[in-house]
C-alpha cells in the first residue's frame, strides 16, 4: 500500500511539473550559437536554401549559405526545416481578455467616447493562457489593441515571452485607436423610427449617419485645440487628453482607424489631409474600392479578418480571399491579421496562407504577417525578417508555416532565447490521450 500511495504521489507531482504554470521566460541569451541546414525564408521575399543564421547576444550576426562556424559554438543542425520571422499579430485583444463570457477577466474596455489618455500596456496579462498557445503556431510577437466606442487609447506592441508587462513591452504606446461609427443608415423595426426598411435607424428616429458625422467634426475639433495646446510654451494647465495625443502630431505614433467600408475610410482620410498623421486603417474589407487614394496618401491597412463573408451582399463572396493580392497590386502597404474570438488569433498564419491561394504570392503572404506588420507598426528596424542586426525572433517549423495541413512549429527563439512551447491545448491533449489509451491509435 506505502509502494502503491509514494508512485499516485509521484505521478501527480510528475504531472503538475509539466503544467503551463511552470513555463517561465527564458533567461536572457548570451554568447553565440548557429542554426543551419535550413530553408530560410527571409520575410522580404528572399528565400535561402541549405541556410545558416549566427545569433550572437539576441541578435542576428550573420545569414546566409556561406557562413564559416567557428568549433567552439553551439550548432542545432535543422535538417532542412524551413525557419521563418516570427509572426505578428498586428490587432489583438491578448491580455486584455482572457475568458470573454467572464467579466472579471476582461480589462479591454473603458467607459466613455474620448479616451486617448488609456493605456493598453498597463492591463497587459503576460500570465495569459492564450499567450503560449499562439507561440505554438509561430506568433511572436502581437499588438496589443483596446477597443471602445470611439477613442479608445493607445496600443502597445508586445513580446510573448516576458514576466510582466514591463518585460513584454517592444514598442510602448505607438498607435493611437479610433472606432470609426458605421455612417450607415440601420433599418427601423416599427417605433418612430419609420417602420421596417425605413431610415430612422434606432430609438426616437435618430439618424446614424449625421449621428457619426458629428462625432467625427467634434473628434476633428479636439485635434485642432489639441494642437493650438501643443504650441503653447507653458500652458496654465495640463490638459491629459491633449497631451494623450502629443504624439501623433510629431509623428511618433500612429493613428489607427477602425473602419470597413468606403465610406468610413474615405472620412478617415480628411484627418490626414488636415493633420498630416500617419494613418493605418483596421478591418479594410472595402479597402480595395480606395486602394489608389490609400497610395497616394500613403495609408496602410491591417486586413482584420479574411476568414469571412464580404462587407456587402452583391459582393463576390471569396473577396475577403482577394483583397490583400487587390492591394499589393495597388502598391499599398497592408498586413493580414485574425481577429476570430474563437481562434485568438491562432489562425493568423492560415489567414495568409488563404490570401496566398487567392493571387498573391506565398513570399509576399509571408510579409503580411511579418515584415509589412513590423514596418506598419514601426518595429521594422528591430523585427519582421531575418536581416543582420535585427533581434533573433525566429521561428522553425517541418511544415509549410501557412498550411494548416502540413504546418508544425518545432521550435521558436525570442530575442535569441529558445522558447518552451508548451501549452494548455497540448497539456489537455496530452492528458486526455492517455485518460483514453489513445495515443498512436490509427485515426487519433
Amino acid at each position: 500500500m506505502q509502494k502503491i500511495f509514494l508512485f499516485i504521489s509521484f505521478s501527480f507531482f510528475a504531472t503538475i511539473s509539466q503544467a503551463q504554470e511552470t513555463v517561465l521566460p527564458a533567461k536572457e541569451q548570451k554568447g553565440s550559437y548557429y542554426l543551419t541546414n535550413a530553408t530560410i525564408h527571409v520575410g522580404n521575399g528572399q528565400v535561402i536554401s541549405k541556410g545558416t543564421i549566427k545569433v550572437t547576444n539576441g541578435k542576428i550576426e550573420a545569414v546566409g549559405n556561406n557562413i564559416s562556424i567557428s568549433a567552439d559554438v553551439p550548432v542545432t543542425d535543422l535538417q532542412g526545416q524551413d525557419l521563418y520571422p516570427g509572426l505578428i499579430l498586428p490587432n489583438s485583444s491578448l491580455g486584455l481578455v482572457e475568458i470573454s463570457a467572464v467579466r472579471a477577466t476582461q480589462d479591454v474596455r473603458e467607459i466613455g467616447e474620448l479616451n486617448p489618455s488609456v493605456r493598453s500596456i498597463v492591463a497587459y496579462n503576460s500570465d495569459s493562457k492564450v499567450i503560449n498557445t499562439l507561440r505554438s503556431n509561430g506568433i511572436l510577437l502581437a499588438n496589443v489593441v483596446p477597443q471602445g466606442n470611439f477613442v479608445a487609447g493607445s496600443s502597445t506592441v508586445v513580446q510573448l515571452d516576458a514576466w510582466n508587462w514591463e518585460d513584454a513591452a517592444y514598442s510602448t504606446d505607438a498607435g493611437m485607436h479610433v472606432y470609426m461609427p458605421s455612417l450607415l443608415p440601420r433599418p427601423a423595426f416599427g417605433g418612430r423610427g419609420g417602420g421596417f426598411g425605413g431610415m430612422g435607424g434606432g430609438q426616437g428616429g435618430t439618424d446614424p449617419v449625421k449621428e457619426g458625422l458629428e462625432k467625427i467634426e467634434g473628434l476633428k475639433t479636439f485635434f485642432r485645440e489639441a494642437q493650438i495646446y501643443h504650441q503653447l510654451t507653458a500652458p496654465e494647465r495640463t490638459n491629459l487628453k491633449f497631451e494623450a495625443v502629443r504624439a501623433l502630431f510629431n509623428k511618433k505614433q500612429r493613428l489607427y482607424v477602425h473602419a470597413n467600408t468606403a465610406r468610413q475610410i474615405l472620412v478617415a482620410l480628411d484627418f490626414v489631409k488636415e493633420f498630416g498623421f500617419d494613418m493605418v486603417i483596421v478591418g479594410g474589407s472595402e479597402s480595395y474600392q480606395v486602394a489608389d487614394l490609400l497610395r497616394e496618401h500613403k495609408v496602410s491597412v491591417i486586413l482584420q479578418q479574411p476568414h469571412s463573408l464580404p462587407t456587402a451582399t452583391d459582393d463576390d463572396v471569396d473577396q475577403p480571399y482577394k483583397t490583400a493580392a487587390q492591394l499589393q497590386k495597388a502598391g499599398v502597404l497592408f498586413a493580414i491579421s485574425d481577429d476570430d474570438s474563437q481562434t485568438r488569433g491562432r489562425n493568423l498564419a492560415f489567414n495568409a496562407g488563404t490570401a496566398a491561394a487567392y493571387g498573391l504570392g506565398k513570399e509576399e503572404a509571408l510579409a503580411a504577417i511579418t515584415l509589412n506588420a513590423a514596418r506598419i507598426m514601426g518595429v521594422a528596424d528591430k523585427t519582421g525578417s531575418i536581416e543582420v542586426g535585427k533581434d533573433a525572433n525566429i521561428v522553425v517549423s517541418n511544415g509549410d508555416l501557412l498550411d494548416m495541413r502540413s504546418s508544425n512549429v518545432t521550435s521558436a527563439y525570442i530575442q535569441g532565447r529558445k522558447i518552451d512551447l508548451t501549452d494548455k491545448h497540448k497539456l489537455l491533449n496530452e492528458r486526455f490521450e492517455q485518460k483514453y489509451e489513445i495515443k498512436g491509435k490509427k485515426g487519433f
